[in-house]
């Protein structure tokens, strides 16, 4: 019902993967600043698990033990779009969880080809193991690795300045400092 729903309208398609992806970097962000790994965990586990249950679960048939290999740039409708959001929140919150974009990216695109692996040698699933979706499933990881390495780099940079203006001493306070007869009122 609601794939029917979702093939028939193309844009709301678009602007739910457009809302998806600004809410989960929003999230995201507002869960990094208030040092919420502990969530943003948790938030990776339970991304994890609508993977498993997207991809794993029987889907009709079994069908033969075979792969799709191409390689092409298939950006138009609901799978392109499914596939590319299906990695992304989970990448973005385990990049911020641990701090660490670049692995979290390879794990991703690494887990995206387990799918794949599976899909093509457990027939019973009812999958179609192709390489377009190993494909699309990686710019979705790395569109979350991306976004969570700017969120990151921002976050060191408001850091940063903070910190400087904690520890900056005012010109005036080393004004005074340098000449102390100023604060008393008297010429010096």
């Amino acid at each position: 019902m609601i794939s029917t729903l979702l093939a028939e309208h193309p844009t709301l398609v678009r602007v739910l993967f457009a809302v998806l992806v600004v809410l989960c970097a929003a999230l995201g962000w507002w869960l990094h600043r208030r040092q919420a790994r502990a969530t943003l965990t948790a938030l990776t586990a339970v991304a994890l698990l609508g993977v498993a249950a997207l991809t794993f679960s029987p889907s009709g048939d079994p069908g033969p033990v075979s792969c799709t290999v191409q390689f092409s740039v298939p950006f138009a409708g609901l799978d392109t779009l499914a596939n590319i959001a299906l990695l992304l929140p989970a990448v973005l919150f385990a990049a911020l969880s641990t701090g660490r974009p670049l692995p979290v990216f390879l794990a991703g695109t690494g887990l995206s080809a387990l799918i794949e692996t599976v899909q093509m040698l457990v027939p019973d699933l009812g999958r179609a193991c192709d390489t377009n979706d190993w494909w699309t499933n990686t710019i979705g990881a790395a569109i979350g690795a991306l976004l969570s390495l700017a969120i990151l780099v921002l976050d060191r940079r408001r850091r940063r300045i903070l910190d400087e203006e904690a520890t900056a001493v005012p010109a005036e306070s080393r004004a005074q400092a340098d000449h102390p007869a100023s604060r008393r009122g008297t010429p010096s």
